[in-house]
């Protein structure tokens, strides 16, 4: 069985944990932690970077920071993991879905103006895919309305978006906060982990205390305070020496894992062109003004039928494909909240995308090979 995924590991990881484990400071915020903080900082211009346990914490943090309270609005896609909307929901607020793209799963930045209400706080784009999101529509919205923008970029590590100034900037570098995954089906990986970039001065000291627990430690360890204590809300969310120990054996290398993958990501393209214009079933599309990380390779098929005669007749063949998200609008959990709008393009994406196998050690031609022989009527 080719899986759909499978954790690439870079030979020092272990090496790496032994030293943290010697030094006697593995509680986190230590060598390991600031190297990898600082690694992110100087190599893709985040004013701040914060190492996290998940990318979930860091969304959590943001939503902190952001002061959301009951009965704020926050607008985000509802093609998107649960963690996006989770975070926000834990402060109290009303979550608004927008529709994604016709032609990306990310969200449709035109329909955005119209959902803003006097109690919006943010907006939430998903880079999905590692795919930027129109960031210069989505960041003159913000500022017209004076809301905030996270952008959730889970996905999306060292990949960037070109404005229409011609600057390319990393994504994550461009709304007031970011946040990152590390988990195993990542490109770069600590097993669980993530991390909250701020770009936002205003916030740098803020989510240094909350995140040591709503203390000013950082600051006592830093010299600055004479002696530290409990000054806001917090919670335990910087993670162990052990996971950023495995985290910087992964950075190390982070040149060479994404050559890999975005050489997979060509092939896939290149061997797949002609057999999905055939089968009516769509490639991934990549805006002018984005770049691809290698993330994710994903085919949209024309209904749920056929995506799920092409999913088992692969496994049958040995190839482990998976779809994605269910559309969050439509959840057990948020249906009863959702207002009546249809979300057509979210709907499609969650019957109708199917994920390839992606990893670091995959030879894609052998999913390409089955694929070639899937039998559609």
């Amino acid at each position: 069985m080719i899986p759909f995924n499978k954790p690439f590991l870079t030979g020092k990881e272990t090496q790496y944990i032994e030293d943290a484990v010697k030094s006697g400071k593995i509680s986190g915020n230590g060598k390991y932690t600031q190297k990898c903080q600082e690694f992110f900082e100087k190599n893709f211009g985040f004013k701040k970077c914060l190492l996290a346990t998940s990318c979930t914490d860091a969304l959590e943090m943001a939503a902190i920071l952001l002061d959301i309270q009951p009965g704020d609005e926050v607008i985000m896609p509802s093609f998107t993991f649960v963690s996006t909307a989770n975070a926000f929901v834990l402060r109290g607020a009303k979550i608004v879905f927008a529709d994604s793209r016709k032609d990306h799963p990310n969200i449709d930045e035109e329909t955005l103006e119209s959902l803003i209400t006097p109690r919006t706080k943010a907006i939430v784009p998903v880079h999905y895919a590692g795919v930027a999101c129109n960031m210069d529509a989505i960041m003159d919205i913000a500022e017209k309305h004076q809301i905030f923008v996270v952008e959730d970029a889970a996905q999306a590590i060292d990949s960037y978006y070109t404005g229409r100034d011609g600057k390319k900037r990393a994504l994550g570098s461009i709304g007031h906060l970011a946040a990152f995954s590390f988990h195993e089906t990542k490109n770069i990986i600590s097993g669980e982990g993530g991390m909250l970039a701020i770009n936002d001065a205003r916030f740098i000291e803020r989510a240094e205390i909350i995140w040591e627990k709503g203390t000013n430690r950082s600051a006592f360890f830093r010299g600055d305070v004479d002696k530290y204590g409990w000054v806001d809300i917090g919670s335990s969310f910087l993670p162990s020496e052990i996971i950023a120990a495995f985290l910087w054996a992964q950075l190390e290398n982070l040149e060479k894992i994404q050559e890999k993958r975005k050489s997979h990501w060509l092939f896939y393209r290149e061997a797949l062109k002609d057999w999905a214009a055939e089968h009516k079933i769509e490639l991934p599309q990549l805006p002018e003004y984005a770049t691809n990380n290698g993330h994710m390779f994903y085919l949209v098929c024309q209904n749920i039928q056929q995506r799920s005669r092409l999913i088992a007749q692969l496994r049958d063949k040995g190839v482990h494909p998976v779809f994605h998200y269910i559309s969050l609008h439509s959840s057990q959990f948020f249906e009863p909240f959702h207002d009546s709008r249809v979300l057509t393009e979210s709907d499609r994406f969650a019957d109708c995308l199917v994920r390839l196998p992606m990893y670091y050690e995959l030879e894609p031609q052998q999913v390409t090979d089955k694929l070639l022989t899937y039998e559609y009527s």
